[in-house]
Formats: C-alpha cells, sequence, structure tokens
C-alpha cells in the first residue's frame, strides 16, 4: 500500500510540473509552454499590471510559443510560498518584495533597513550595480534567477488618533508592522508599540482599533480602503523604499529552448522600470484618491529626526559590510 502512495505522489508531481511548463504544441507541431506568474496583490495593482505587459509582449515575441498566465491575490500561495515554488519548480515567475525573500537570502535583509537609500534614484543606481548583481547571484544559488529591480513604493505612517509630524508623535502608538526584526527595533526607538501580523489579521485589527497604526505604500492604503478602517491620517515619512524583484524559477528557465530563454529573459529584465514607473504615477493618484475620501495627508515630513531616531538599529543588521557599502556609495 505504502509503495502504491509513493508511485502516486511521483506521478502527481510529474504531472504538476508538466502542466506549470509545457505539454501542448501549436499548428505547426513546436511545444507551447504555459508558465505561471504569481504575486500577493491586487489586479489593479503594478505588480500585476506589469507581469500582463511582460506576458503580452513574450507571447507576441516567441509566436504563441511561451504562454504567461498571471495569478494575483496570493492564488498561487503568499509571497514566501511562492519563493519556495520557485526554488523547486512548481512555480515559474513571480514578483514580490525583498522581506519573504530573505528566507532563502538573508543578504536581503539589508534593504528593509529604515532610510537606506537617500532616495529612489540612488536606490535604482545601486540596485542596478554591482551590489545588485551580487545579490542576484546569491539568489541563483537557490535556484532561483532575478529578472530585475521594482518596487512597492515608499511606506508611510497612517493611523487613527493624531497627524504624526515627528518622533515624538509615535509616543505610546500601536502600529501594526510586518514581521521583521529591524521594523520592530525602528518603531521602538520611535516610541510607539510596534505589533507584528499579516496584513489580513491587520485589516481586522485597524477596524476593530485593536492596533491604532500601520506603514504601507499609499498604493496599499488606497487598494485597500484603509480610510474605511479608522485611518484618518497619512504622514509621509518615506521611512522604508519598499524593493521588489522580478524572479524566474532556474529549473523553467533551464527547461525552455535557447531561443524562448532569451526572449522571456530580456522581456523580463525590462520590467523593473516599468512596475516602478506605474508606481509612481499610481502613487500621486492613490493620495490624491485618499485626500479625496477624507484622510489628512501630512506631505511636508521633517525626516532628519526620525532618521536620528533609528540610527542605532543599523547596529541589528546582519550583514555590516552590505550595509556600509550602500551607505557609503551614497556620500
Amino acid at each position: 500500500m505504502k509503495k502504491r502512495l509513493a508511485m502516486l505522489f511521483i506521478l502527481l508531481t510529474v504531472i504538476s510540473l508538466l502542466a506549470a511548463c509545457g505539454g501542448e504544441s501549436d499548428a505547426d507541431g513546436e511545444e507551447v509552454y504555459t508558465l505561471q506568474a504569481g504575486h500577493s496583490l491586487p489586479d489593479d495593482h503594478p505588480y500585476q499590471l506589469a507581469l500582463l505587459e511582460m506576458a503580452e509582449n513574450v507571447e507576441e515575441r516567441t509566436d504563441g510559443r511561451v504562454k504567461i498566465e498571471v495569478f494575483p491575490y496570493s492564488e498561487l500561495g503568499a509571497e514566501r510560498e511562492l519563493t519556495e515554488g520557485m526554488t523547486l519548480g512548481t512555480v515559474d515567475i513571480v514578483v514580490s518584495s525583498t522581506a519573504p525573500v530573505t528566507n532563502f537570502v538573508p543578504e536581503l535583509a539589508v534593504l528593509d533597513a529604515p532610510f537606506i537609500f537617500n532616495d529612489r534614484e540612488s536606490a535604482v543606481k545601486i540596485l542596478e550595480g554591482e551590489i545588485g548583481d551580487e545579490l542576484f547571484g546569491a539568489l541563483e544559488e537557490q535556484g532561483i534567477l532575478g529578472m530585475s529591480w521594482g518596487e512597492n513604493g515608499y511606506r508611510h505612517i497612517t493611523n487613527s488618533t493624531h497627524p504624526i509630524e515627528k518622533p515624538e508623535d509615535l509616543n505610546g502608538v500601536k502600529i501594526r508592522t510586518q514581521e521583521n526584526e529591524i521594523h520592530l527595533a525602528a518603531f521602538e526607538e520611535l516610541g510607539a508599540q510596534p505589533t507584528p501580523m499579516a496584513w489580513t489579521e491587520a485589516l481586522t485589527a485597524l477596524q476593530q482599533g485593536v492596533v491604532d497604526a500601520q506603514e504601507n505604500p499609499a498604493i496599499v492604503a488606497d487598494q485597500y480602503s484603509l480610510f474605511e478602517a479608522n485611518q484618518k491620517y497619512m504622514s509621509l515619512t518615506g521611512h522604508v523604499y519598499s524593493v521588489a524583484i522580478f524572479m524566474m524559477s532556474k529549473q523553467t528557465y533551464d527547461e525552455l529552448p535557447e531561443d524562448l530563454q532569451e526572449i522571456v529573459l530580456e522581456e523580463g529584465q525590462r520590467m523593473g522600470a516599468v512596475e516602478r514607473d506605474m508606481i509612481i504615477e499610481m502613487e500621486k493618484e492613490s493620495i490624491g484618491t485618499l485626500k479625496e475620501q477624507g484622510m489628512e495627508i501630512i506631505e511636508d515630513v521633517d525626516v532628519a529626526p526620525f532618521q536620528e531616531a533609528v540610527a542605532p538599529v543599523y547596529d541589528l543588521v546582519e550583514y555590516q559590510d552590505l550595509l556600509n557599502r550602500i551607505l557609503d556609495a551614497q556620500k
């Protein structure tokens, strides 16, 4: 009985792999490869729009030999599960923020340090240079090809009680954060009471007043209608530049013919810049929407006191050499 179950499991695994990459033929008898691309955000987020553009370009350039199906809302799994799927070859293409990927490439955690980049231009220059190439090299060792660097915008603070204009305004504020050691330590330094929880739980916690605040890009506050979850104020602190990565399973890549490999990789390499431009434009639109919905936007925030307050958390960063290289490159 155990032997039969083991054989059944192997058969199902093989079938799932075939379904994920290839298995059909076109009118000329050439094999058609169907790839699955996933992410965790809504179907109107730039992650989705960029992947759809990539899918259209790839299908056109390969004369239909490569089709990419795009799945939003964690339909293929949450970001950590999607990343793991690429290492196993069961998920083909993923765009994800860096935080969940640190489970496989811990060096990426450096990018989540607050105020590590002077501005967006500095971040892009570093990520598309030698440092970014090294991080992609570490990804490839885990069976994942880093195609390009995207973003999810700058993280800002929203809350239900009062405007946040200086660090002292965060004293005692219960704020939902990601399950990220550096983020937790940073908000503790700012005097807040950080509470890590999954985003699905956070929405309920905000609505019920279990936490007062959260921090996310403006586009997230807009798409999840945080103005309906007691969030009356948004302070544009920009304390973290939320880096994202367009990735592809190395196993999937290796299964494609060489001419198709080149096309898929080229289009994936283009998508980071395309998606960043979408984020910049949609962030402006989202801030306008939040204002229209009655949220007070504190735009002229002096971030220098915030930077000074969180500076001690840099000592917690495990990869100090990488941290210092990023900081030194912007002096």
